[in-house]
């Protein structure tokens, strides 16, 4: 390990041992604790990974000096043994605090509101909307999220041209943050006579859920609208003016809810989407500022970059970001498998990280 990393291995051990001894220390005040608590609870696994580390390098050490000095020859296969033993764990012991100490997505603990749009390709590219809103929806479900439809705008035909929906749980955003783009799909529709293999997409935009005090919205800033909900997707069409319409003045976002029959519940939804918008636009701006750090993350996080190909005739999914594919297209869009392509991405994130670190 580099010396400059065992410095700072160094430096954070001294910083957890002296809130460990502040702690313990009576006549601290309840907003000092709180803050030190946080801290030194928050450098408890990383210091245990450097324990780990660090006890592993004395035992190999130990392991070495007896495999070399020793008279006894069981004693020396016993040590030449474990000293085989540590050099194949140290490398994964030394990934682990190299990896602890990357900075992290404040927002990865976070749920996420999941925004999907039917793009070009006209029916086809809605129904590979609805396609893959449901994907999500039984990747939630093994996951043991819950998972919140909040808005749906169908098509006719069963497509959706629109679909929004909240997601709850562990770790939600850190896992499906990297699915923000537009997703390609490549079959031959049902309508298709010809047999003929059409393309058309869809795009997705994962959103950290926003808290309203992350985001202050003033009403002097909003226009609300109330009408009645009508047509395809209005799934609570009724004769109330249920249904609303809130326009950010400053932004000129718009979020509409319709599903709910109570104006004040699609109210409460469309509140939350608009918060979740504006800060994803403050995360964008924030990721613009840093932008070396941007280059250093799999793929940029634009809405409009390619990330994903859906071939159903060959039946394979590609990601174009790690160049991955998997043969196993049905098992992605149940959910089963998209947890391979979303842990391939993230360790693809990793290893791009510890490279720029480096």
């Amino acid at each position: 390990m580099e010396a400059s990393l065992e410095s700072r291995l160094d430096q954070l051990v001294r910083r957890h041992n002296e809130l460990r001894d502040a702690l313990g220390k009576a006549g601290l005040s309840g907003a000092d604790f709180t803050k030190l608590s946080k801290e030194y609870s928050e450098l408890n696994p990383i210091i245990d990974g450097i324990d780990a580390f660090r006890q592993a390098q004395e035992a190999m050490q130990e392991a070495a000096e007896m495999a070399v000095s020793g008279d006894d020859p069981e004693l020396k296969a016993m040590a030449e043994e474990e000293l085989q033993s540590l050099r194949e764990q140290i490398p994964a012991l030394e990934l682990r605090v190299k990896l602890s100490l990357l900075p992290k997505d404040e927002d990865d603990e976070r749920n996420a509101i999941l925004e999907i749009r039917a793009g070009t390709g006209g029916d086809e590219a809605a129904l590979f909307a609805a396609d893959l809103f449901r994907m999500y929806q039984r990747y939630a479900a093994l996951r043991g999220w819950r998972f919140e439809l909040l808005d749906l705008s169908e098509t006719g035909i069963g497509g959706f041209k629109e679909a929004t929906a909240a997601i709850t749980g562990r770790d939600v955003f850190a896992r499906l943050k990297f699915e923000s783009g537009v997703h390609r799909v490549q079959r031959v529709p049902e309508t298709e006579a010809s047999g003929r293999i059409h393309t058309s997409a869809a795009t997705v935009a994962v959103l950290p859920e926003a808290e309203e005090v992350d985001i202050k919205i003033d009403d002097k800033d909003l226009r609300i609208d109330v009408f009645r909900a009508s047509g395809p997707g209005g799934q609570s069409v009724n004769t109330t003016d249920s249904a609303v319409r809130l326009t950010h003045l400053p932004t000129g976002l718009v979020v509409i809810q319709q599903d709910e029959k109570s104006q004040h519940k699609n109210k409460a939804r469309a509140m939350k989407v608009l918060r979740a918008r504006l800060y994803e636009r403050e995360r964008q701006a924030r990721d613009d500022a840093r932008a070396a750090d941007r280059k250093s993350q799999v793929g940029s996080g634009d809405r409009s970059e390619r990330i994903r190909t859906y071939n159903f005739p060959q039946g394979r999914v590609t990601d174009h970001r790690i160049n991955l594919t998997l043969y196993k297209i049905d098992k992605v869009m149940s959910g089963e498998a998209l947890d391979e392509i979303v842990e391939a991405i993230m360790a693809a994130d990793q290893a791009a990280r510890l490279a720029q670190a480096a």
